[in-house]
């Protein structure tokens, strides 16, 4: 099988993986009302608080509100009454916390177990069970929703600036590669990095430990890592068999976007959702490696990694949404270098 024949292949593989798994998420229905479960929402406040980061930490504990109400939308008195006070006073927790006036986590973890003894014993019309921890239930349950929320203001804003980025950048598309040839092999391993198979099989580890240690922050992140990737392939797999743009080195005609810098911007995007700009840098960066990567292997333009950060961006932002403003900042490289692009969103 020659290069061309491995690569149409392997397209085809992966259009069809995309297929299955969008087939499989819109089949099971909208997500449910709550997004994250108390206990992951309450341990995301807890790591919040930890790096002061108050605006965070009262988003979660608002979170973990919305949770107690939801449940106590469909529990059975007298639970349904318990629930709901407990409720407000996890709103009113959560505006202290935003103010500064609660820092420690006492507090916090004595309200979160109220909740979950109230929570164990509160079963609704048709008995059900309590909010359960993440798990791959979870997974395909959330992408449902993940699917529902893709067209908002904030994807189109990244998308435009990212399109933009990448007709700004196109008539540099011919020679830019060019550049990178003499890096005395700095990019060899950004093939394998941006990889979805890498990143994937990165993210269900991540799932599996959290699991296997009781860490329910990293467990979710794992699946909130899976989720982004599987977003995102929904996403490649079809523009590229729209486009059909040939590659720099005529290895094949699926080029644009790339998926490697989709994959690897939306894993960057969900991480720093997560943690913070503290991270950004660093995740960010590497994203950036890996973009760069494809370009040095001549097997992408300038434009299709700059339109392949978007799409990533995009479906990490989707993934792990709060509804709080947000800026991101998008880098693109332009004819005379490389430029950044700050996207802020309401």
């Amino acid at each position: 099988m020659d290069t061309a024949e491995g690569e149409e292949f392997m397209f085809r593989f992966r259009t069809c993986f995309s297929a299955l798994a969008a087939a499989a998420v819109l089949g099971t229905g909208p997500a449910a009302t709550a997004e994250l479960t108390l206990k992951d929402h309450v341990e995301s406040a807890k790591a919040a608080l930890a790096r002061k980061d108050l605006p965070a930490a009262a988003g979660e504990l608002t979170a973990a509100s919305k949770c107690l109400g939801d449940a106590a939308a469909s529990a059975l008195a007298p639970a349904k009454e318990r629930l709901q006070a407990l409720a407000t006073e996890m709103s009113v927790l959560a505006e202290e916390v935003g103010e500064g006036a609660v820092t420690d986590l006492q507090r916090i973890e004595e309200t979160s177990a109220r909740a979950q003894q109230a929570l164990a014993g509160a079963p609704g019309p048709n008995h059900t069970s309590p909010p359960q921890a993440a798990s791959l239930r979870t997974l395909f349950r959330d992408l449902g929703g993940d699917f529902k929320h893709l067209p908002s203001l904030d994807s189109l804003l990244i998308a435009s600036a990212g399109g933009g980025a990448a007709l700004a950048v196109h008539p540099a598309d011919s020679g830019f590669n060019q550049r990178l040839e003499n890096d005395g092999g700095l990019f060899k391993m950004g093939d394998f990095l941006g990889n979805a198979g890498t990143l994937m099989g990165a993210s269900t580890a991540a799932y599996l430990l959290g699991r296997a240690t009781g860490k329910s922050h990293v467990a979710r992140v794992g699946l909130d890592l899976l989720r982004a990737q599987i977003v995102t392939e929904a996403m490649v797999e079809p523009l590229k068999y729209t486009v059909r743009r040939p590659r720099p080195d005529g290895s094949g005609g699926y080029a644009f976007p790339s998926g490697h810098a989709a994959m690897t911007f939306a894993t960057a995007a969900v991480i720093e959702r997560h943690h913070g700009w503290r991270w950004a840098l660093p995740v960010y960066g590497l994203a950036a490696y890996v973009a760069m990567s494809r370009l040095h292997d001549n097997v992408h333009s300038l434009s299709d990694v700059v339109f392949g950060a978007a799409v990533g961006t995009v479906a990490g932002r989707t993934v792990v949404r709060d509804g709080r403003p947000h800026a991101v900042l998008l880098p693109f490289g332009l004819p005379g270098g490389w430029g950044v692009a700050l996207v802020h969103t309401w």
